[in-house]
């Protein structure tokens, strides 16, 4: 598959996946559920062993387990992406090549944390993982969790490196994408990992979202995309006004408490978390069954409008 057909495939709604625990351990059969779940609603893509899924606290054979269910399920009707970022070149390469082998459709590999490479540092990094892999790469640039940002020059040379078919951000800045563009060739594709500025990024020239909230909601969240993408703006705002209360809850602490939480609430999943994470406070749990009620109500009592009918909300 050409670089531009794959990136043309990775697009919409990716859900970031949480990974369930119970007892402490991985609990495949919840993982299996929720992955159904998110296909079943019509998400685009899964993203598996993220920042959200806790990628840093999995094990190799929990990292492998992860994969290789996803890829089972998906059969090939939505990509299987890997988070693959580490601070660490060479654990970088192996992550990526166990993604390699077990069927993942690319990695998605955030910048090296913590160290703060210089932008010379990084080009290098992604260098040496792409002459180890024949993985297409998505490379993540989320300065709020690595103390490092992509500046304009270097996202050109990254977009160099043959493997290389996407950049996402999660800073927020919308200014990002006339920023990088005029710079990148057309199968680099732009995504966000923001989900409060995702239908912005997408409306301004983005090609998809990889979402912490399309756990929750993976049929809004998609709709709100397919919307956006189609040019049916009015129909993407309505819902992006439904999903803004659930968006700011779950902001209140680190994504995936407050996302397993919500599906605590509203499934059968362990709102379980690895340390150092630890479960909600009082206020942030106050906050998430305000807006899952707020979404209810909406199901339950409003009449949708003709276009958002249409689209199945």
């Amino acid at each position: 598959m050409t670089r531009t057909a794959l990136q043309r495939r990775i697009g919409g709604a990716i859900t970031a996946l949480v990974t369930p625990f119970r007892d402490g351990a991985l609990d495949s059969v919840g993982l299996m559920a929720h992955v159904e779940w998110q296909l079943l609603s019509g998400i685009d893509g899964l993203l598996a062993c993220s920042l959200t899924g806790e990628g840093p606290v999995l094990d190799e054979a929990e990292r492998a387990r992860i994969i290789e269910i996803c890829v089972e399920l998906a059969e090939g009707r939505v990509p299987v992406i890997v988070a693959t970022g580490t601070n660490d070149t060479a654990t970088t390469i192996e992550e990526t090549l166990q993604a390699e082998k077990l069927g993942a459709d690319a990695a998605f590999v955030t910048l090296p944390y913590y160290s703060k490479p210089t932008q010379k540092g990084i080009v290098h990094h992604f260098e040496r993982l792409a002459e180890s892999t024949d993985l297409p790469l998505i490379i993540h640039n989320l300065p709020s969790h690595t103390a490092v940002d992509l500046t304009p020059m270097t996202v050109a040379r990254l977009a160099e490196i043959p493997t290389v078919i996407g950049i996402a951000d999660g800073s927020g800045d919308l200014a990002r994408i006339g920023a990088w563009r005029p710079s990148l060739p057309g199968w680099i594709g732009l995504y966000s990992t923001h989900d409060v500025t995702a239908l912005a990024f997408t409306i301004a020239g983005g090609c998809g979202s990889f979402s912490s909230a399309a756990n929750i909601v993976p049929r809004l969240f998609h709709s709100m995309q397919m919307s956006a993408e189609c040019e049916h703006l009015a129909a993407a705002r309505l819902i992006e006004d439904r999903l803004r209360l659930l968006f700011t809850a779950l902001a209140c602490e680190s994504a995936p408490a407050t996302v397993k939480h919500a599906l605590a609430l509203m499934k059968d999943m362990s709102p379980d978390v690895r340390p150092p994470l630890i479960g909600v406070e009082a206020e942030t749990d106050a906050a998430i069954q305000t807006a899952i009620a707020s979404l209810r109500l909406d199901c339950d009592h409003r009449a949708p409008a003709p276009l958002a009918f249409r689209l199945g909300l």
